[in-house]
């Protein structure tokens, strides 16, 4: 008998595990242990290399991170408005950013003009709304002029909590002057019905620090430029601006066109096009060195909302810009005409503002015309004139798509009242749109059904599965008596796109 001391030994040979008494198996090539000290040089150099360029790169990335987010400035996003909307997702929601430039000469922007002119605060020399679709397909950048007239809502400072009354007939541009960058988000939101979900507010050392970053923008005019009052010198056709003469082109009020806001306006599109070009021909969106120089000028002179003020959100919001087609970026001024009170004022031109502003709340794809809002002939029977019939014998189904419970009896009872009394009622996935499903035979019917609650031809639809007249009502149609038709797309909105070359037309009495 062979006691556990006198067991031989096992054949090195041996790959299968062994007994091993008191631990279950191990393996024979387990017991082998690695001694970095028995190691081959090459094997330390290597390892220690590798060791200090990992520390090396976790430093210099927590310095970055932690160099970025001590330049970030931030600020409330409002000054008391009420809000509706729950926060949105940054990286796949849609996200509407208003982008304000202030003319404020405090602290290091006093190179540009004297505190006397605008300190504290300042106002909004630029106010740009830029809205981006869910998809990153579709993305607007709206400008407010600065002298558009518009009613302030009551706002209170959330820095010194002092509160300012509302005011009317204001121009826009001095909104955030008393009470905060809030009172302009507030104020926007008040105009258009929407509600802004973060701001990023740069001064004029942004554009002079961020041209140089890029190393220039190509800009174009019609004619020479001389502006002394701005300091703009640019000759005839196409240039490279930088620095001080970027900034110049930016806020010259007395070269372009008519020599007010409204031709400023056109040059800072055109600048933000051709901003958008060259980082997207050059690669800078997917360069890190480049990135970060970039960043590190931008967030020196940048304030933002809380909801944004990480060098993780910007990111995001980054992240979405980068791949979006320039052609796909679109430049708008708001809808607007000479104010009656004052010429050198603005107003917003109504009804085509506000069908803009509703249009834009619906959706933030502006290529193509929405369904007409007045309904129009539905599909009618080839051959003769369809033959009258008893509303009482028709068959009409109510699919409950409203996401609301009950709704299906309460339209029912809106068909009812009109003769329809044959109904049936089921309920049915959600869906946005209300929609008039036929199946054959049963067009007139339908049509009918579509007129009754102000639906277009588009909205009706033959189905060879539907028996009858299906009634399919979406969220459209979750209150009241009537879906809430899409609102018409405005025409002709769209002053450029980035991907457009454009050449400033000068004005001939600067």
């Amino acid at each position: 008998m062979v006691t556990p001391h006198d067991a031989p030994n096992p054949d090195p040979s041996q790959t299968g595990p062994v007994g091993y008494p008191g631990q279950g198996k191990l393996a024979v090539r387990s017991r082998r242990r690695f001694s970095f000290r028995n190691a081959p040089r090459w094997f330390k150099i290597t390892s220690a290399v590798v060791a200090v360029l990992l520390v090396a790169v976790v430093a210099f990335g927590g310095y970055w991170v932690w160099r970025l987010q001590s330049n970030i400035s931030k600020s409330a996003l409002g000054a008391g408005g009420i809000r509706t909307e729950g926060p949105v997702d940054d990286s796949k929601d849609r996200l509407q950013i208003l982008v304000l430039g202030t003319d404020t000469r405090s602290g290091k922007n006093g190179q540009f003009g004297t505190v006397d002119q605008s300190s504290g605060y300042g106002q909004s020399d630029v106010m740009m709304l830029v809205d981006i679709s869910a998809d990153n397909n579709h993305v607007n950048v709206i400008s407010f002029p600065r002298d558009l007239l518009v009613d302030v809502p009551a706002c209170t400072d959330s820095k010194t909590g002092q509160h300012y009354p509302e005011r009317q007939n204001a121009m826009i541009n001095s909104a955030m002057a008393e009470a905060g960058i809030g009172c302009a988000v507030d104020t926007v939101n008040k105009l258009t019905g929407l509600e802004v979900d973060h701001f990023m507010m740069a001064d004029f050392n942004a554009v002079t620090e961020l041209s140089k970053a890029v190393g220039g923008v190509d800009v174009c005019v019609s004619s020479a430029v001389d502006d002394p009052e701005s300091g703009l010198h640019l000759p005839k056709g196409t240039s490279q601006v930088e620095g001080d003469q970027a900034l110049a082109f930016l806020r010259t009020r007395h070269a372009f066109t008519d020599g007010g806001d409204l031709g400023r306006i056109k040059a800072q599109q055109s600048f933000l096009g051709s901003l958008v070009r060259k980082l997207k021909s050059e690669g800078t969106l997917s360069d890190p060195q480049k990135m970060l120089g970039i960043a590190d000028t931008v967030t020196k002179n940048l304030t933002v909302d809380d909801g944004i003020a990480s060098v993780p959100a910007l990111l995001t919001i980054a992240g979405r810009l980068k791949n979006i087609d320039p052609a796909k970026v679109n430049f708008i001024t708001v809808p607007n005409v000479p104010a009656a009170s004052d010429p050198n004022r603005l107003d917003l031109d109504e009804p085509a503002a506000s069908n803009f502003f509703a249009a834009l709340k619906q959706s933030a794809d502006l290529s193509q015309p929405a369904p007409s809002a007045a309904p129009s002939a539905a599909p009618t029977a080839t051959g003769t004139p369809a033959a009258p019939y008893s509303k009482a014998l028709q068959p009409v189904t109510v699919a409950n798509g409203t996401g609301v419970s009950g709704r299906s009896q309460e339209i029912g009872t809106l068909l009812s009242n009109a003769g329809f009394t044959k109904l049936s009622r089921i309920q049915a996935e959600t869906r946005a749109q209300t929609m008039v499903y036929y199946g054959a035979g049963f067009a007139d019917v339908a049509a009918d059904v579509a007129a009754m609650f102000g639906l277009p031809a588009s909205s009706v639809q033959q189905v060879d599965a539907v028996q009858g007249v299906q009634l399919y009502a979406g969220q459209d149609f979750a209150t009241g008596d009537k879906p809430t038709l899409p609102a018409a797309k405005p025409s002709d909105v769209v002053n450029q796109t980035a991907q457009d070359q454009t050449c400033q037309a000068t004005n001939p009495l600067g």
